[in-house]
């Protein structure tokens, strides 16, 4: 046992705009692979998640498909971009679940935790237990509380928005924070 907020062996679930990677502006989706930026220090954070050792599981929403404003095969190129960045730095995923749906329309779009649910099905090794969420949102945040996982939001939350249960500058931030003993 290291003591960590996260356990080695525990899973982390990663949203992908504005934690991971640069988020597109308000209203466009990330709907080719150039359109793809890493955030400074992300890929470090995966690499340091892999090491402890911890699944990663990014979890996103992605409406835009809902839309029509880009298609499965359009998001599956954007991932393909998003391993290969990561793995230059020497870091992976375990795995990434999506939402295509509109707003109201499921149980996997995040503020709902389906997402999560399905990643401790349909992944090797993920469970819920001693997980972690996170992410730049209160969607975010709200997934993993509906399911008592310890939540990380990056940045602080706008008024009236709930608190996660820390709070982080970037992902760096947030995986350091995760893996340091307590005190």
């Amino acid at each position: 046992m290291s003591g960590a907020l996260l356990e080695a062996g525990a899973t982390a679930f990663l949203d992908r705009d504005g934690t991971i990677n640069m988020s597109p502006p308000e209203g466009e989706y990330l709907s080719s692979p150039g359109q793809l930026q890493l955030l400074d220090g992300a890929a470090e954070a995966v690499r340091l998640l892999n090491e402890h050792p911890a699944k990663v599981v990014v979890v996103t929403n992605q409406r835009g498909i809902a839309l029509s404003r880009m298609s499965e095969g359009d998001l599956r190129r954007v991932h393909d971009r998003l391993e290969g960045e990561l793995g230059r730095h020497g870091a992976h995923l375990d795995g990434i679940l999506h939402c295509p749906h509109p707003e109201g329309a499921c149980d996997c779009r995040k503020p709902a935790p389906g997402m999560l649910e399905r990643a401790a099905r349909e992944v090797e090794g993920v469970e819920l237990a001693g997980a972690a969420m996170v992410g730049d949102t209160a969607r975010d945040v709200e997934a993993g509380r509906r399911l008592g996982l310890t939540t990380v939001r990056i940045g602080a939350p706008a008024e009236g928005e709930p608190a996660a249960d820390y709070e982080a500058m970037d992902l760096l931030d947030a995986v350091r924070r995760l893996l340091a003993p307590p005190g």
